[in-house]
């Protein structure tokens, strides 16, 4: 966790970022740039479009709306930044170069875009039973040998499954090579920040000493995401304890949930970064916990790439008043 002095920051931004392969997907208030390493060892800089449907439709702007849609967005960009990183890297042709003596025609084309298609959606129905379904039969049968005694406790008990269940899986594919020099990246992405948020000159000395813990990070967020779908949980169990006892039920309500629980997420973890006392500290904590895990001590060369990516997009007059 932060310590007090870490966690003193001269300014307060809304850029944030995304690590990707060999590089970082920095956003600002007012542009999103890619910044990546290739194979010669230089560093790309690429504007990745941004704008926001909350640009357009001030009504999204209002809180757990806003949440639900900055999500998704994210989520959509950062899929396409993932990908076109493995391009801008050399990582494409190299799996390529692998593969150069298999003759590639258009059907073979199709068919790997099929099976991207259903690797998505298995990837989807896996997260719905991993986190939805077998949380509430494994809680169904433990309560059922305890004859029923901790109904009011489903809330609690799912939950603290669903983080088991994630922390094991961020742990497992922390485990793998490439998955390590992401979380390198991440890292790097999160000490970068730190060091503009606390008015420091960017550069790698005054970057590497700076912590790779931050209170705004897509795992703090997923953290508060469950610990907001505990209590709201509790409070249907206790409230409406009848459409608990119907499985099928109460995971389509769960599911249908998911948006609320993501609207407030995002409102605790913007509140975390606008404010820095006990409370925020609380809130915050076992998401930096699980940061040991999604970030790791990065490189001269991988904050060199960090440093690129966030003066590409720091506001020329300073002023970022969009958190």
């Amino acid at each position: 966790m932060l310590s007090s002095k870490e966690s003193q920051c001269c300014k307060k931004t809304s850029i944030g970022g995304q690590a990707v392969i060999e590089g970082i997907m920095m956003k600002g208030p007012n542009k999103t740039v890619l910044a990546v390493r290739n194979t010669s060892n230089e560093i790309i800089l690429e504007d990745v479009p941004s704008v926001s449907l909350k640009d357009k439709y001030p009504i999204l702007k209002l809180p757990i709306i806003r949440g639900v849609l900055g999500f998704i967005e994210s989520m959509t960009v950062g899929y396409k930044t993932l990908m076109r990183s493995a391009d801008l890297s050399g990582f494409t042709e190299l799996e390529e170069e692998k593969d150069k003596d298999k003759p590639k025609s258009k059907s073979t084309e199709l068919l790997m875009n099929v099976v991207m298609v259903i690797a998505t959606i298995l990837g989807v129905a896996l997260a719905l039973a991993l986190f939805m379904y077998a949380p509430t039969k494994i809680f169904n049968f433990i309560n059922s040998a305890a004859g029923g005694t901790l109904d009011v406790f489903r809330g609690l008990i799912e939950g603290v499954m669903k983080i088991t269940l994630f922390v094991a899986y961020v742990l497992l594919v922390s485990m793998t090579k490439d998955i390590k020099r992401v979380f390198m990246y991440h890292g790097a992405e999160h000490k970068t920040i730190f060091c503009y948020e606390k008015g420091e000159e960017l550069n790698v000395e005054n970057v590497r000493k700076q912590s790779r813990f931050h209170p705004r990070c897509g795992t703090s967020f997923m953290f508060l995401m469950i610990a907001v779908s505990i209590i709201i949980s509790t409070l249907i169990t206790l409230i409406f304890p009848a459409v608990t006892k119907i499985t099928a039920l109460w995971i389509a309500i769960k599911i249908l949930l998911v948006p609320l629980f993501c609207g407030l997420g995002y409102e605790l973890i913007k509140f975390c970064g606008r404010h820095d006392n006990l409370l925020t500290k609380i809130v915050a904590a076992p998401g930096l916990w699980v940061q040991r895990i999604t970030t790791k001590e990065p490189d001269d060369a991988m904050i060199e790439v960090a440093i690129q990516s966030i003066l590409a997009v720091i506001p020329e007059n300073q002023e970022d008043d969009r958190w």
